[in-house]
């Protein structure tokens, strides 16, 4: 995926050559054109609760239609604050320490941008979301990769302790993980932030799936969220990314933010400016709204995903399917071993066309294809009656 091409086109540059296009929203237009039901984008298929769609259209009609504040609205940027001060614990300055976004994407890349130099290294676990590798490649970066593995998606100690050096910028934490859903242990996060702190290096945490955790592993020990930002030393040094994309249901608002300290914000703020200018005036406000929901939103959120993911997944094992179960997000990374297909690509072919199931290509988390070549990742943010008519269809796999 990030392989640089042997000749760049003229008036193409470097950089653009050395990345592809999206694969997950190739898989949603190959959906699309074949018939399949869509299980590749992590986008749901069931309303936005109404009170944040009714906020939106009373923004609009009020004629909150021309330019927030080029980092935010303030009424979107205090409950921002609320509502990390009740669930983190954290208190933050909505003036200096808060950049809306268009979406958590523009929210890494700006904070990137504004804090790696050409030449120094950025940590990635893989396999990671796609955007990271080319967000590194944009902002000059190097990144240097540290495998998770499956089917608790690990990492070594020693390996990412091998991964710092003196020309170590940051490190990106996707937690809970896309696309493997792993929720950090608070033992590896305390690790990780050893690492930061000894080599002086930053934290870009996406957070974006933080109400998305599956209430207890396997023995039956609660699990919780924990950001980096909560842990000793590393408030400082932490950049928060989040977005109301998933937790309610408004991917294509594309409306997030970073939070972090001042003088850190106030780079950001700088290429965020010129980036995008802002994020959609009335859609802030409805998001003043949606961040001021009660904790009985988000009990219910992690309620639903819990059961719509208890649904796919024995659908997916009967399949034939070896899955990694997810203890966060809304995706399952699966091993396709037993179909006997050459690569990822070939079988996510057959699944759309001849099955009509679409799911994303291991190959396209990781910074060498080969190391996904039997993994494909299905997304279970859907109805249940998606969810019933891609277990119908994925029967056909047995045969």
């Amino acid at each position: 995926m990030t392989t640089p091409v042997a000749t760049t086109p003229r008036h193409v540059s470097q950089k653009a050559s050395r990345f592809t296009e999206s694969v997950i929203r190739e898989m949603t237009r190959e959906a699309l054109k074949h018939g399949a039901v869509n299980l590749s984008q992590g986008f749901p298929d069931f309303p936005a609760p109404a009170p944040i769609k009714q906020a939106a259209m009373e923004a609009i009609e009020r004629d909150v239609n021309q330019y927030a504040i080029t980092w935010g609205a303030k009424d979107f940027r205090d409950a921002i604050a609320e509502k990390t001060r009740w669930y983190l614990g954290l208190e933050v300055d909505p003036e200096t320490e808060l950049t809306v976004t268009c979406g958590s994407t523009e929210g890494m890349i700006a904070a990137m941008m504004a804090t790696v130099d050409p030449g120094e290294e950025v940590v990635i676990f893989e396999p990671f979301y796609e955007n990271y590798a080319p967000d590194a490649i944009l902002s000059d970066a190097r990144p240097r990769y540290v495998p998770l593995r499956a089917p608790d998606w690990t990492f070594d100690r020693e390996e990412l302790r091998a991964a710092f050096n003196e020309r170590t910028k940051a490190i990106i934490v996707c937690h809970p993980n896309n696309p493997t859903g792993k929720v950090f242990t608070r033992e590896e996060l305390e690790f990780i932030a050893t690492l930061c702190r000894e080599h002086d290096a930053l934290c870009f945490t996406d957070e974006i799936y933080e109400h998305i955790i599956y209430p207890h592993d396997e023995d039956g020990t609660p699990r919780q969220h924990i950001s980096m930002a909560q842990l000793e030393g590393m408030r400082e040094r932490t950049v928060i990314v989040n977005s109301m994309s998933k937790t309610y249901s408004v991917t294509g608002w594309r409306v997030g933010y970073c939070i972090a300290p001042p003088h850190i914000t106030s780079a950001i703020r700088k290429v965020h400016d010129f980036l995008t200018v802002g994020a959609a005036a009335p859609l802030q406000a409805a998001g003043a709204l949606a961040l001021r929901l009660p904790p009985e939103y988000y009990a219910k959120l992690q309620a639903d995903y819990t059961a719509r993911r208890d649904l796919l997944l024995p659908e997916l094992e009967q399949a034939g399917f070896r899955i990694f179960r997810p203890a966060g997000a809304y995706y399952v990374m699966t091993d396709i071993s037993n179909f006997g297909f050459p690569n990822d690509v070939e079988f996510t072919r057959h699944l759309i066309r001849e099955i009509g199931v679409a799911c994303v290509p291991g190959s396209s988390f990781y910074s060498n294809p080969s190391l996904g070549a039997q993994q494909v990742r299905f997304c279970f943010c859907k109805r249940d009656e998606t969810l019933q008519a891609a277990a119908e269809r994925l029967r056909k796999l047995q045969a």
